[in-house]
């Protein structure tokens, strides 16, 4: 056992403009803050954590940084779209994107699924976040 087996794990993601960043979780995604400091914000979302905090760097955006795993990703994206997000669209080898949302072959056995369904979108702050729903996936017949 490791020392880190019961640790917690939070996300945390860069701001330049915590004010704008703030506006965007709201406005957007519908979060509000459960508490905060100088400096940082900090989230809840179905038990997890995660915060923004104000830094001089920025992210490249280039990978997904923190993903939602819901249950019913149409719903969720059509909400999202509701409120301004624009969700990237992906075509490279082995993920393409339709309407905003991939089929992802695989998943992981402990979840249950053999598959997942994505979206990718980036908040204020150019951090892409991702969007997941479990699936099974039937193979053609």
């Amino acid at each position: 056992m490791g020392p880190l087996d019961s640790a917690r794990v939070a996300t945390r993601l860069p701001t330049q403009d915590l004010d704008r960043a703030r506006r965007f979780y709201a406005e957007k995604l519908g979060l509000e803050p459960v508490d905060e400091r100088p400096g940082g914000l900090l989230y809840r979302c179905g038990g997890t954590d995660f915060a923004l905090f104000a830094s001089t760097g920025a992210s490249p955006g280039t990978f997904t940084q923190m993903a939602f795993e819901v249950a019913d990703i149409e719903a969720a994206t059509s909400e999202l779209r509701r409120r301004g997000v624009v969700f990237e669209e992906v075509d490279v080898a082995g993920l393409r994107t339709v309407d905003g949302i991939a089929e992802v072959e695989g998943n992981y056995p402990s979840k249950g699924s053999t598959g997942e369904r994505g979206a990718w979108f980036r908040d204020s702050e150019g951090n892409m976040l991702g969007i997941g729903q479990p699936v099974n996936m039937v193979p053609d017949a």
